[in-house]
């Protein structure tokens, strides 16, 4: 079922994934999105005219005047023959952009620092001249070959980081896996290293060396019991009667974080609620909540499950489960494995976006890449559980079916 209506949130983060783009057409962004090219179209439109951006006003006609035609056969035929040589010079030239910014894509995924652009310049100078590179991606080409003079510094300092990985992975391991940034500079320090805590966070993030970090979630004691009615149990006989959330961490650039609340369908593994935020306050597993309630059109009689995190044990998400006519079910405290199947999700999503990156870079990436993947994880990406089927497509088949043996 079609999601009925569209939360703001949804609406901004599908313009900004278009805008963002490069070489973006409404058909495309809208079949991952899962909804109307026209709609799509229509929100694009409405947020322009708020921003105040609209058709650039008509210049006057400056080309200069095609050549008249000539009566002369031969002349004709040159004439014809430049014309042609123009239209394919310009069509090369579309296409070396187009190539350009089709694999300057997945450098842009992780970040849009200035840096990126160089990295890729660099590493396409032998396909595209350096030029016509930096034309394409915006960049000043004197400030592209100061950053190649200094690679060799880079590489020094590059090399040092992994000497020092080594020394904390070390440190890491003696710990049993427990120790974060402080305790590994004090233990360095300790062997006589003259390490600072910053730079010794900034290359555990960049290696993924993580300490321990317990979630403490104790229940609310002011709220009823909430029992386990999953039982670790993540599947459902139909659509729409057994969901499950979670909330998982976006790392972004320099140690900061944005938040994703999900709802999934335990019948087919559907996202069908979702919210992105730099907090993880009540609202944000209520945002979710209220999406996959337009998602399905309602959620009456059905039951959700989750941990006992803060946000799902308030009084706040109790009465929206109440509104929505939702039972809710709770694994026990400090057990992932009463939430497994979420979990499971959220690694998926930041192993195929993160693709082996520390993290996403800036919020605004950040943002737009892990909405494209969730719209696309619906319409397109195929799920073991669902026999290879996307979601969308396997609970189509599933009603298609049902209407056969109905008639």
């Amino acid at each position: 079922m079609a999601m009925k209506d569209y939360s703001d949130e949804f609406k901004a983060d599908a313009v900004a994934l278009y805008e963002s783009t490069p070489g973006a057409i409404y058909k495309s962004i809208a079949a991952d999105l899962g909804i109307n090219r026209a709609t799509l179209r229509e929100w694009v439109l409405r947020d322009r005219e708020r921003r105040g951006v609209t058709a650039a006003p008509a210049k006057p006609d400056t080309r200069p005047r095609e050549a008249v035609p000539s009566t002369d056969p031969d002349e004709r035929v040159r004439q014809l023959e430049a014309r042609v040589a123009e239209l394919e010079a310009s069509e090369r030239k579309l296409a070396t952009e187009r190539d350009i910014l089709r694999k300057a894509a997945k450098y842009f995924r992780r970040d849009e620092l200035v840096i990126s652009r160089f990295q890729f310049v660099d590493d396409h100078r032998d396909t595209y001249e350096v030029k016509r590179l930096c034309q394409v991606l915006d960049v000043n080409r004197s400030s592209y070959y100061k950053w190649l003079a200094g690679a060799e510094a880079r590489a020094a300092r590059q090399h040092q980081d992994r000497i020092l990985a080594e020394e904390i992975r070390a440190v890491h391991g003696e710990s049993g896996g427990a120790y974060g940034s402080p305790r590994i500079t004090a233990e360095l320090r300790e062997k006589g290293r003259r390490v600072n805590e910053k730079r010794i966070a900034r290359i555990m993030r960049t290696f993924s060396i993580t300490g321990i970090r317990l979630r403490t979630t104790v229940p609310d004691p002011a709220t009823s019991p909430v029992p386990d009615l999953f039982q670790r149990d993540f599947n459902a006989a139909e659509p729409g009667l057994k969901y499950m959330g979670d909330i998982t961490y976006l790392p972004l650039a320099g140690g900061k974080f944005l938040y994703l609340a999900t709802v999934l369908d335990c019948f087919s593994r559907k996202v069908v609620g979702w919210s992105i935020g730099d907090h993880m306050r009540t609202s944000l597993v209520a945002d979710a909540l209220r999406m996959a309630a337009s998602t399905r059109g309602g959620l009456d009689g059905a039951v959700f499950h989750s941990d006992h995190g803060a946000q799902y044990g308030s009084r706040a998400f109790a009465g929206l489960c109440d509104q929505f006519g939702v039972t809710r079910s709770m694994g026990a405290v400090g057990t992932s494995a009463d939430n497994a199947a979420c979990e499971s999700f959220h690694a998926s999503l930041k192993r195929e976006t993160l693709q082996g990156a520390g993290d996403y870079g800036d919020a605004g990436t950040c943002r737009r890449t892990v909405f494209a993947w969730l719209a696309r994880y619906n319409t397109r990406r195929r799920h073991s559980a669902n026999d290879h089927l996307s979601p969308n497509e396997y609970e189509h088949r599933h009603h298609t079916a049902k209407l056969t043996l109905a008639a």
